[in-house]
């Protein structure tokens, strides 16, 4: 039977409300996160610069980030949350043995992971960064090695604290898991501040792993208060094997995503093709390319899981359906023009924020270069989010799996291709190019799965939501020319005033056009009814 036009508007209104509730907390404390992190960043790129501690810190700090993915955060979204939301909403009485039973088992196989990684630490940086065996600085492969084994511990703390967000997010508690990671930055800027001069790029590493024992004991008290025990476990249980079976296509897919990681780290060391610091400016350009990403992408992805897995528990596919495109329709309102934004303002974004001590004009350049080419994959980055956790939800988590493997044949190709030309740009471009390719891919077999997915209505907000960016882009790139272009030599303070005046007139000409066009989501952002 299909439902009143009123309450299918009162289900949307309802779920729009819900979500922009719960991804708004994780988003302004994502934000917090990120902005920490880029204080952290100005530490790092002052002390450091794009120099040998520079890269041997990024590539060594890499490495537990990538397998964090593989073992933490990936299987906390995943396999845990719809597993564990099904438990809580038909079988609430076995929630608790289920944590505890996946906690014992993390804790076991993140054991042998990190006494591995110590002892090979060496052939996983060769692996890696091969260009470090032959760079021109002989300390920078031993240094890399030894930052490694410092680091790989770290692996640990933080996949225990995905384990705790799992849980905290399939029980919709969002605030503490998003606040976590402020703590981690905290600790490595107090690091780099005091203890840079005595110990280096050490320091960081310490403070790397301090922040993980604070992130992972500041959720303590949260699952505490919903009731967290430790419960005999059971192995045996039937959702320990579907948590398996969804685990691992979910593995592979982050394996095969972090294969797009290894490949520009791996091609980004090669100093003959892309010039030296590449390592370095891919990592600053991330981070910034990185902030719309968490704050709009993985926030709403993150709260949207929890709402996709009951809808689809409960065989409400429709509903899921409308809040899949509520949520593309409204993830495109703020992420297009944060991509416009960057295209145009990459290069004084880069030089306002990090140059400074031996962040010079050519880290400048290399690393505006690299976020110009990230910026066009933005929007498909986040949309990649939203229909990934659609498909978890559903416990297909091979489907995903099919298009990343495209994904990646696609990037190395590119990779190949267009670093020679464009340099360290080369390899951001062939990023997000692929990027595009996987969301286009994972749209058509998402359709294909569970039908229509309101095309139109997605379509037509696109279209309105572009015009709308593309008249805040022209608007930003006049005032790029005709004032910070003009006002180079000011202070850094002076230069970065004007950069937050431009930015808040161009979000002035987008919203103004965003209101004439009548995009509706930008109503429903602004009106209750």
């Amino acid at each position: 039977m299909k439902e009143p036009v009123f309450y299918k508007k009162e289900f949307e209104m309802s779920t729009h409300r819900h979500l922009a509730r719960s991804a708004g907390i994780i988003g302004v404390l994502t934000g917090v996160s990120r902005v920490l992190g880029f204080v952290r960043d100005l530490v790092i790129a002052a002390a450091f610069g794009t120099g040998v501690n520079a890269e041997a810190f990024v590539v060594s700090f890499r490495i537990p980030n990538t397998l964090r993915d593989l073992v933490g955060e990936g299987a906390a979204n995943a396999a845990l949350v719809p597993v564990l939301t099904e438990a809580w909403e038909k079988k609430r009485h076995e929630f608790w043995t289920l944590v505890s039973t996946f906690f014992y088992l993390l804790v076991m196989a993140l054991a042998l992971l990190c006494l591995a990684g110590v002892l090979f630490a060496p052939q996983v940086v060769a692996l890696l960064a091969p260009g470090f065996l032959s760079s021109s600085d002989p300390d920078k492969f031993p240094l890399a090695v030894r930052l490694t084994r410092v680091l790989f511990p770290y692996i640990f703390l933080i996949s225990l604290s995905a384990l705790a967000m799992g849980v905290l997010n399939a029980l919709k508690e969002f605030t503490s898991s998003a606040l976590g990671p402020a703590l981690l930055n905290v600790c490595m800027i107090l690091a780099g501040i005091f203890f840079e001069k005595t110990y280096g790029p050490f320091a960081l590493a310490f403070g790397v792993l301090a922040g993980g024992v604070l992130q992972l004991s500041f959720q303590v008290r949260p699952l505490l208060a919903k009731g967290f025990h430790f419960s005999k476990p059971s192995f045996r249980h039937p959702a320990v094997a579907q948590m398996g079976r969804l685990l691992l296509p979910r593995a592979l897919g982050s394996a095969l995503y972090q294969i797009n990681v290894f490949v520009d780290s791996i091609l980004a060391s090669f100093e003959s093709f892309v010039g030296t610091g590449g390592q370095s400016a891919l990592y600053y350009s991330n981070r910034l390319f990185q902030l719309p990403l968490a704050v709009f992408g993985i926030a709403l992805s993150q709260a949207i899981l929890p709402t996709f897995s009951a809808q689809a528990v409960n065989g409400e596919i429709s509903r899921l359906k409308e809040t899949l495109s509520l949520a593309l329709r409204s993830l495109a309102l703020a992420v297009v023009p944060a991509s416009v934004g960057l295209v145009v303002l990459s290069r004084p974004i880069v030089r306002i924020i990090f140059q400074h001590g031996r962040f010079d004009a050519a880290s400048t350049a290399i690393t505006s270069n690299a976020l110009f080419f990230y910026a066009f994959g933005l929007l498909s980055c986040c949309f990649i989010k939203i229909l990934v956790n659609a498909f978890y939800a559903m416990r297909d988590t091979r489907t995903p799996v099919k298009a990343m493997a495209v994904a990646v044949f696609l990037n190395v190709a590119l990779s190949l291709i267009l670093m020679r030309p464009l340099k360290i740009g080369g390899l951001t471009l062939a990023s997000s190019l692929s990027a595009t390719v996987n969301a286009a891919l994972l749209f058509i077999a998402l359709r294909k799965k569970i039908g229509p997915l309101d095309e139109k209505k997605i379509l037509s907000s696109l279209l309105k939501i572009a015009a709308a960016a593309l008249l805040m882009g022209a608007a930003a790139w006049f005032y790029d020319r005709a004032v910070l272009g003009a006002h180079l030599s000011d202070s850094r303070l002076g230069q970065s005033l004007y950069l937050l005046t431009g930015i808040l007139l161009a979000l002035a000409v987008y919203f103004a056009a965003a209101f004439a066009l009548k995009i509706e989501e930008l109503k429903k952002l602004f009106f209750r009814d």
